[in-house]
């Protein structure tokens, strides 16, 4: 398991009954965790003085319910700043334990002491491509929310990469992926972090068990003569590690270079167990 383990602004503190006690920052917060199956006996005295508390509902969705927190903060990571704020199914902007990926191919970026070009898809609000900006890579950032891009492009002036080489893009990934390839453009890395379900900006729909593994053929071609890694990261229980293996094996088996895929985590203080927060597949160049 690559475990996410560098955080100094963020924990995960205590787990139980299906949810998460997590710090952000100074304050606390408790949302539910679908892999939180084991009931203990919540001892933490952070459970009683929590800042923010998302209650799910039995019909699907939920709500927050607040005990003194700001409508936006900010966290940060190895000189990264993320501006944080509460919003719709639980969410905070923010998914700490991608902070494993983020060191991992940033080293890369800036071990490989060339120009590297990044495609982010599926960007959110940014962590994995300020990483790669911060790297020193010139990152071209996609995703289909025009509210999450302006988000990025926020986390970006706070974390002094306003002026980076970043080119932002609201459009559905694979429409844009598409014209990319129709422009012969490439990209020596590739990042994507799709939802397991989701609408473009019209309407497209996508469900991850039948959609991945075309896009990742076609980000294939989008690879340039010496690529450097190629990521793909799955929140889909459906989705093993093994199979992210193989989907990157099959498309990329022309290339010099190996794939390595793990579950990620992230370290929890009371307990000292690892929270399993999804998977990653990396391929990596062996030039």
């Amino acid at each position: 398991m690559w475990i996410a383990d560098g955080w100094k602004d963020y924990e995960v503190i205590d787990t139980a009954s299906g949810e998460k006690l997590e710090r952000w920052g100074k304050y606390l917060l408790v949302r539910p965790d679908p892999q939180v199956i084991w009931d203990t006996e919540k001892t933490n005295k952070g459970w009683k003085k929590m800042n923010g508390h998302y209650h799910r509902s039995a019909k699907g969705g939920g709500e927050w319910e607040f005990f003194d927190l700001p409508q936006q903060w900010t966290i940060g990571y190895k000189g990264l700043t993320f501006n944080l704020k509460p919003f719709n199914f639980k969410h905070t902007g923010l998914f700490p334990e991608q902070a494993a990926n983020w060191d991992w191919f940033g080293e890369k970026i800036e071990s490989a002491k060339r120009p590297i070009k990044v495609l982010n898809l599926f960007a959110y609000t940014g962590g994995a491509t300020l990483a790669a900006a911060k790297a020193g890579a010139e990152v071209t950032h996609v995703d289909a929310s025009k509210g999450m891009v302006s988000w990025a492009k926020e986390n970006a002036v706070s974390s002094g990469l306003g002026n980076a080489s970043i080119r932002w893009i609201v459009d559905d990934c694979v429409k844009f992926v598409e014209r990319e390839i129709r422009r012969g453009s490439q990209y020596d890395a590739i990042i994507m972090d799709p939802p397991s379900y989701g609408r473009g900006p019209k309407g497209e729909i996508w469900k991850i068990e039948d959609a991945i593994y075309p896009l990742i053929k076609l980000c294939a071609r989008l690879l340039s003569n010496n690529p450097l890694f190629f990521l793909v990261n799955s929140y889909t229980t459906g989705l093993a590690p093994a199979v992210l293996t193989y989907m990157l094996a099959t498309q990329l088996k022309g290339l010099k270079g190996h794939v390595e895929s793990q579950e990620v985590g992230l370290p929890v203080t009371e307990t000292g167990l690892i929270l399993p927060c999804g998977a990653s597949g990396r391929w990596e160049s062996d030039l």
